[in-house]
Order: C-alpha cells, then structure tokens, then sequence
C-alpha cells in the first residue's frame, strides 16, 4: 500500500479489548507504534457501528485488530474507502474477517504464528506431565499422606520414555509439537490428511491412519482445524479406540470432540482429558465436563497470555513497518487457506 504522502505513515486504527491492548502494547511497543502509523484519539475502538466510528473509518488505511474486535464485513469496507490492510494481533482470523476483505483485495496478516509458540509449549508440558502421571500421583498423596502404599499401584505406569505420543493435524501449532518432542525419548505418530509421510518423517513423526493413531498411542493431542468435516472427529467408535490409560489433550477447537461421547467414554473408567478449549465456550456451569471424572479443564489459558502477547505486538508492529516501506509482509492471510486452517 502507499502510505500517507503527508507523513509517510498511515493512518491506523486498533480495534480490540481494552485488556489484549493493554498486554499487547507496552509503553515501549506503543512509542514504536506511534512511529509508524498515524493515530487519532481514541486509538482504540471495541465497536465500528457507531457514528464517531465510522467517521473514523473514512480515513483509516490500516486496522489494527486483536482479541475482542468486533465482526469485519462488507459494511466496514463501505465506510472505510482507503482501507488497504488489516494486521491482526492473534491466530485465526476467520471469526471476524469476511470473505469481502478478499474479495477487495485488502491485505489480511496474522500473528498466528507466533500465538503457535505458547500453544505448542503448553501442550508439551501438559504431555510430559500427564506422561509422568503427575496429577495422579500429586492427587494420591494428598489422600493418603504417604508416598508410599498400595495406591501407588493403581497409577499406571509412565510413559515419558519409549512411549507413544499422537498428533492429530500436523497444523503449525502440531509441526511446533512434533518439533519439541524430538528432544524427548517418545515416538510420534501423525495424522493428517493433507501430509506426506516424508514431510511428517521430517518433522520426526510417522504418518498413520487417525484411528491407528489412538490405537497406539498413549497420549493423543489435537490439533486439526475447525471445518464442518472435523466436528466431532472424535465421536463414540473413535474414542473407543483410545486405550484405557490413554491422555486426550485439547488445545485447537472444542468441536473436535463429541463432548457427550467423551464424557460416557470417561465415566467408563480409565481415560484422561484436558481440554483446553470446549463446545459451546463458556461452559454452561452445569456441564458435565466439570464433574466428570479424568476430565480437566483450563479456561482457555494455552495460547498467549500476559508478557507472552509481546510476540504478537512485535510481529504486528514488524509488519506496519514493512507495509509503511511498501514491502511484502511476512505471515499475509492466503485466501484459499481459510478452507483448511483453524
């Protein structure tokens, strides 16, 4: 895009929550920010309907987006004529970037990438605990107040070494996965029907059947796209496969898991899940994913958080900056790979 001939920068607004703008930018990114884009007060919105808002609009070149920015359609573009890209400060962008934006030929980015590190990692962490038995193991000692005793015999055996570990969806959260576990003595099985078995053998991984997979595998993490083809790609018959010790891991989208089958398949005793992410999100308190016994729940923690949002910020800011030299950006959105990511 040409930038703003009067200053060189372009004019820039940052739509999201008051709370991913506050960890997003600190005083130090928000200076380099300033230095790159032009922004009126207030620099941040939460709505794009109002008529202060799309008086904004009318001269914006850039949006700036993030957790809490409200749905981007065909109307935003009709109010904002000069609107040439849109930087999103988080993953997926297919919640709140229409089809129209292609359609326009404004430039979609994303800070997917880097919001795949924190993921990756809390994944692994959970697998290398839950590999080591941790919370059961941290559970029967408060019960008992000894480390020693029969109860310990009733924990299965550790997996964390010559165990197996499956990933489902070789995504770049699943790549930045298979990668870590490669420092680790576990072997990996993959499944992804848009890989070859020698890009998985690369990423140190075996390419199997999905079901397969949750035959042999000890610990089972997710990580396929959300389509209309993968809800539910974990139903009743396919979690009757996972074996009776096996850990189910959670981090990519609730809908990858019939949540009544996983609750049954638990109750029947011996499976673990920790689910990160749910269907529908926010849990209705009364779900029995809550009190079900071997699932845990986090409230959505996995991707970045806090300090861990400055990844974000810095490629946000990393492509302002090459889109006010007029260079290519780094991670633009490919239209046709709305059809297949998260």
């Amino acid at each position: 895009m040409t930038p703003s001939p009067d200053t060189g920068r372009p004019r820039a607004l940052l739509t999201m929550s008051r709370a991913s703008f506050g960890d997003l930018f600190d005083p130090s990114r928000l200076d380099r920010l300033r230095a790159l884009v032009r922004l009126e007060e207030p620099v941040r919105l939460e709505e794009l309907a109002s008529e202060g808002a799309i008086a904004r609009l009318r001269d914006v070149e850039v949006l700036v987006t993030g957790w809490g920015t409200p749905h981007l359609g065909a109307e935003v573009i009709a109010a904002a004529p000069r609107l040439r890209a849109v930087v999103h400060a988080g993953g997926s962008v297919k919640g709140h970037v229409s089809q129209a934006f292609w359609d326009a030929g404004i430039l979609v980015t994303s800070a997917a990438e880097a919001n795949a590190i924190p993921v990756a990692e809390f994944t692994v962490a959970t697998i290398l605990l839950e590999g080591k038995r941790t919370a059961r193991y941290a559970e029967g000692y408060a019960q008992q107040r000894t480390v020693d005793g029969p109860w310990r015999e009733r924990i299965p055996p550790s997996v964390n070494f010559g165990g197996t570990v499956g990933i489902v969806g070789l995504s770049r959260v699943g790549r930045r996965v298979a990668a870590l576990l490669r420092q680790f003595d576990v072997d990996v099985l993959a499944s992804d029907p848009l890989v070859g078995a020698r890009q998985a053998a690369l990423l140190g991984a075996e390419l199997v059947g999905l079901d397969d997979l949750l035959r042999r595998s000890d610990i089972v993490t997710l990580h396929a796209p959300e389509l209309p083809e993968t809800r539910h790609l974990l139903d009743a018959r396919r979690l009757s496969l996972l074996r009776d010790d096996a850990v189910l891991v959670n981090t990519a989208r609730g809908s990858l898991i019939d949540g009544e089958a996983l609750v049954a398949r638990c109750r029947a005793g011996g499976l673990r899940a920790i689910l990160d992410v749910t269907e529908p999100e926010p849990l209705p308190p009364d779900s029995a994913l809550f009190t079900t016994p071997g699932i845990v729940l986090t409230p959505h923690i996995a991707g970045a958080m806090h300090a861990e949002t400055h990844r974000l910020a810095d490629t946000v800011l990393d492509e302002l900056e090459r889109i006010g030299q007029g260079r290519p950006p780094r991670h633009p959105v490919d239209r046709r790979s709305l059809e297949f990511i998260a």
